[in-house]
């Protein structure tokens, strides 16, 4: 405490110095009145001698008003006082606020372990970004690369040679370069196998989907651009990368909102999907068990991503992307024979660009362009997006279990939200809570996989629509 006295002294002092030597009048020439005090009016010599005088008093005045200028000048640009100069192009009381909205997204990352790996450098680039001064982030800069009227449209030139850092690492989530790479490292992480041995999960991956379209017709109706619906709709498929892809195709302004919203409600799976399922659910129905997947051989994991990939970007090409990249990550995982590459895109690839794509992602959340009515309205309707596909994928399973004589357990219906696996973890849970002897984890990992590609050909049917 007495160190931190001391510093506040100190900066009370040399800011009260500054303000001293601000208001302080320059002082006369009192060497050239006492010269022309003692031999009253000067001839050209005196004159000369005079003149001498006040020059060399001029200089030494300008040099203290120099050194006492730039103390000041130091001063005001520092980030606290650019906050409260009243001029919106270095600060604004409202970065002050996103500052606090990034502290709590951390504490929310560290303490609670909300989504860490990407919560985290989201946060933290929001931190940046709204550092009053810093200049890592220059939204006016995005907003002439997409001016249709400024010399600036769709060309990256002056982003590599005016903007800051995170304009720079922001160009990968512009170019979607981000979102896909992230694709190959989830596909190389991901199993197949449960999807493969039930391929009725694709269904109830594909229902699950059903609150994108819901929320698009919602956010639209409320006053949204088709464009805008669309990416706020894809908050519902509870997929981060394509949340990201899309809405930086479809409307970036929303980019900052939209990634938060949807990297939060996938944190808050535990705790938005049990409720929903309990309410849509009977005791006896939670309480089926299912029986055990067959074995899926290596020959049918090698076909699948090839084959998936294939008829994908044959009927949907702007699916292609995320699709083509996803089951790459798959496909040498699957193969076996290029281990190094797969180990690759599971850690070194993906931890990289993890980074930079929150780190690029917290940039974009301004003060300007997130504390609004707008923002507010994105997060209601991205917790409803949500809801409604976790909702839908358990009617679809009820829907099935009429006319099927092999009943499915409607619990695992709701983890057809790409939310991997925590989804899948939150059926098993829910479903042991009314039977302890269920094992729906490997049955619910069906949906939920399948709910990464269903997220993807959404987004990639809304892009061919409206983008």
């Amino acid at each position: 405490m007495k160190q931190l006295k001391y510093i506040l002294l100190s900066l009370t002092l040399v800011l009260s110095m500054a303000v001293i030597a601000q208001e302080q009048p320059v002082a006369e020439n009192a060497a050239v009145d006492e010269l022309i005090a003692e031999e009253g009016q000067p001839n050209e010599a005196g004159l000369e001698e005079i003149g001498a005088i006040a020059e060399n008093e001029l200089a030494e005045s300008s040099a203290e008003e120099s050194v006492w200028t730039e103390v000041v000048d130091f001063f005001k640009t520092m980030g606290f006082v650019r906050v409260f100069d009243g001029k919106s192009d270095s600060g604004d009381w409202r970065q002050l606020v996103m500052l606090l909205i990034s502290f709590f997204l951390l504490y929310l990352a560290i303490k609670k372990q909300y989504e860490p790996l990407l919560l985290l450098p989201i946060a933290f680039g929001m931190l940046l970004t709204n550092l009053p001064g810093a200049g890592m982030f220059h939204s006016e800069l995005w907003s002439a690369f997409l001016d249709p009227e400024s010399p600036a449209y769709h060309s990256y030139g002056a982003i590599m040679k005016e903007g800051g850092l995170l304009d720079v690492l922001y160009i990968g989530v512009k170019a979607g370069v981000y979102p896909c790479l992230i694709f190959i490292g989830v596909g190389a992480m991901t199993d197949f196998g449960p999807l493969i041995a039930n391929p009725k999960s694709l269904v109830l991956g594909a229902a699950a989907q059903i609150g994108i379209f819901l929320t698009f017709l919602c956010a639209n109706a409320l006053g949204f651009t088709e464009a805008q619906a669309g990416a706020i709709g894809i908050i519902g498929g509870a997929d981060g990368p394509t949340s990201i892809f899309l809405t930086s195709r479809l409307a970036p302004e929303l980019l900052g909102p939209i990634a938060i919203a949807a990297y939060s409600y996938m944190a808050l799976v535990p705790v938005i999907q049990p409720p929903i399922m309990r309410a849509l659910t009977t005791k006896e129905e939670r309480a089926i068990k299912m029986k055990q997947l067959r074995s899926v051989g290596k020959t049918e994991k090698i076909i699948f991503p090839i084959m998936v990939a294939t008829i994908v970007a044959l009927i949907l090409p702007d699916a292609a992307p995320l699709i083509g990249c996803l089951m790459l990550g798959n496909l040498m995982k699957e193969c076996g024979v290029v281990d190094r590459l797969s180990k690759t895109a599971q850690n070194e690839l993906m931890n990289i660009v993890v980074i930079f794509l929150g780190l690029s992602v917290g940039a974009t959340a301004t003060g300007a362009s997130f504390l609004n009515w707008q923002t507010i309205m994105i997060l209601v309707m991205g917790i409803v997006a949500f809801a409604c596909g976790s909702a839908g994928g358990v009617l679809l399973a009820k829907l099935m279990n009429v006319f099927s004589k092999e009943k499915i357990n409607p619990l695992i219906g709701s983890a057809g939200v790409s939310a991997v696996p925590m989804a899948a973890r939150v059926s098993q849970q829910v479903g042991q809570e009314e039977n302890p002897s269920n094992f729906l984890l490997m049955h619910a990992m069906g949906p939920n996989v399948a709910g990464v590609i269903g997220s993807a050909v959404a987004a990639g049917l809304l892009l061919t629509f409206l983008g």
